[in-house]
């Protein structure tokens, strides 16, 4: 157990560790536990791959599913990222077995020796390396059905929308032909009033006709004369 001398003497000592004080310094500091970029929400094409390759993967994938909004663009690097982190750890599975292979040829050639701890660490690298595949193919996967579920979500809205508009051209449609048949109901009242007045009409100077008629046959020949 450390003594009390011991402990103050590591706090002063790591108050004049202040780390990297130049940007350069910093960056490099920030990568010294990137190893193989596979976890973490910084992704960044590493030295041995080809960003060409992965911007072809990008361009690829956004040719195909045409996103039209910030969402859909997102959902689609996602996907560009996921395979490519895929792929980056199915090639450091084929390197780690290799090694695995190698490691444990000279074992079986040399007898047990102090390289089994290190075969032991291989292992689980390799396993790792196959946990991350596993993990960024799901996360692709994820990622496309997403983008799929919301185009669907977009395509129903759309639908309803459409139905919607067909639905109210429909009830217009139909108000529209209510309007005209009610129209057409009070020209047809008002056309059977218009004719009624007008025998009402003919009616009344036939009567009046023969009112005048009557009379005249009733004055004396000499007011006719007169008049």
């Amino acid at each position: 157990m450390a003594t009390e001398a011991q402990i103050l003497a590591n706090q002063q000592n790591a108050q004049h560790s202040t780390g990297p004080k130049s940007e350069t310094g910093k960056a490099e500091s920030c990568r010294n536990n990137f190893k193989y970029g596979l976890t973490g929400s910084s992704f960044t094409v590493l030295d041995f791959e080809d960003q060409d390759e992965y911007d072809h993967l990008l361009s690829g994938l956004r040719f195909e599913h045409q996103p039209a909004t910030m969402t859909e663009s997102i959902l689609v690097e996602k996907m560009a990222q996921s395979h490519w982190l895929s792929k980056r750890a199915l090639y450091l599975q084929d390197q780690a077995h290799r090694a695995f292979g190698a490691r444990c040829a000279r074992i079986k050639q040399d007898g047990a020796t102090d390289e089994e701890l290190s075969l032991e660490q291989q292992g689980r690298q390799l396993a790792l390396f196959i946990r991350y595949q596993t993990t960024h193919d799901r996360a692709f996967h994820r990622a496309l059905n997403d983008l799929l579920k919301l185009r669907a979500e977009k395509r129903r809205s759309e639908i309803g929308f459409e139905s919607q508009k067909r639905h109210a051209a429909a009830e217009s449609r139909r108000e529209s032909a209510e309007k005209r048949k009610q129209d057409l109901h009070e020209w047809a009242v008002l056309l059977a009033q218009a004719k009624v007045d007008h025998q009402d009409v003919l009616t009344s100077n036939a009567r009046l006709d023969g009112i005048i008629a009557s009379t005249r046959e009733n004055i004396p020949l000499e007011v006719q004369k007169a008049a």
